[in-house]
């Protein structure tokens, strides 16, 4: 017997998009405002990050200090204009990056710029991957929760879940080093390809630095394969503290669903608990997982430091560890900054897409 059955969520929607529509520009109002919050909010971030790293000093000093003498120092110090007062400094920094200069690295004389688009697209790509672990277990295991309520595989997957967010990334990568990298050694646990792809990565033309990417536009698999196959462990590391999110957000939302009155009528009407589960109810549950998506995607972007030394995956995040570590501020301050514009961004998009999918955030 086939039944369907009517979600009133998607007809309050439609409800509400129909009641708001004469007023007009609803939808276009709400995205307005929320692009123009950015402004403040970067700024906001970009003064905190460069008083942040004044605290200790200037740059060269604290960079070059134990190297070169005192009147090498001052000479250095004057010539890049830390000697002046320190809002000068920051009116400066300020005009410099809305040219999208984001000042020179001390310690190895590199354009911050030119560190943050040759090794931009790793962390990116990385989080992708972190992305689709998370997708792939937290969505499912959520719902077999959600199926299983108070049972035994319930109780299971949410200490899963528990264990999933509760692990720090270092940790987790450290086991997966360990399992993989010398009981069963069947996934590489270092690098974002062999010595052989990273020379054939390093002549494609016009590259986009997305090996993924790359390594389709030129047509190579063995190529692909070898990507993918460094790309597991430190996508898994990454994506399984998000993955425990998901499964519990998905769980709990879920089955508050199932106790909608429209369920219960699908249920009275003969539906099996697994339809209603897989093809009424997991809808609507998925959508909170769109809200909490650019605060993941933050989490995701900080533990991309600690994810890509342990696998020492070349991105953002090694070089942030490596420029920590030479005490070089400027480029620590170029790429804290940068990450924080994309998470802005980040978060941006994904109120729009909110928005779009369920009209109730609109207004």
């Amino acid at each position: 017997m086939s039944a369907a059955i009517s979600e009133p969520g998607a007809e309050a929607a439609e409800t509400s998009v129909a009641v708001k529509k004469p007023s007009g520009g609803g939808l276009g109002r709400y995205v307005l405002i929320r692009f123009l919050l950015i402004i403040p909010t970067i700024f906001i971030l970009t003064t905190l990050v460069f008083f942040l790293m004044r605290i200790t000093g200037d740059p060269i000093t604290a960079a070059l200090g134990g190297r070169l003498t005192k009147a090498q120092l001052a000479e250095r110090v004057h010539a890049a204009g830390y000697d002046r007062p320190i809002l000068v400094q920051y009116f400066e920094y300020l005009g410099n990056l809305l040219k999208g200069d984001f000042g020179t690295a001390v310690s190895d004389g590199q354009p911050v710029s030119s560190i943050l688009l040759n090794y931009g697209a790793a962390t990116v790509e990385l989080v992708f991957y972190a992305l689709i672990v998370a997708f792939i277990l937290g969505i499912p295991l959520g719902m077999l929760a959600a199926y299983h309520r108070d049972k035994a595989p319930d109780a299971a997957l949410r200490v899963l879940a528990i264990l999933g967010y509760a692990t720090p990334v270092f940790f987790a990568g450290m086991i997966l080093k360990l399992v993989f990298g010398v009981f069963l050694p069947i996934l590489p646990v270092a690098g974002r390809g062999t010595t052989e792809t990273e020379y054939i990565m390093s002549g494609v033309v016009g590259p986009t630095r997305f090996y993924l990417i790359d390594a389709l536009r030129i047509g190579n698999f063995s190529v692909l394969g070898d990507v993918l196959a460094h790309a597991v462990l430190p996508a898994i590391a990454l994506g399984v503290l998000t993955a425990g999110v998901f499964l519990r957000l998905v769980r709990t939302n879920l089955i508050g669903t199932l106790e909608q009155q429209y369920i219960d009528s699908g249920r009275s009407r003969g539906i099996s608990e697994y339809r209603l589960v897989t093809k009424h109810a997991y809808r609507p549950a998925l959508i909170p997982i769109i809200t909490v998506m650019g605060m993941q995607i933050a989490l995701m972007l900080a533990g991309a430091v600690l994810t890509e030394t342990t696998f020492e995956w070349k991105g953002l995040g090694f070089k942030l560890a490596e420029y920590l570590t030479a005490r070089d501020f400027v480029a620590v301050q170029g790429i804290v900054v940068f990450l924080a514009v994309i998470v802005a961004f980040t978060n941006f998009l994904v109120d729009v897409i909110a928005a779009f999918i369920d009209p109730r955030v609109r207004y």
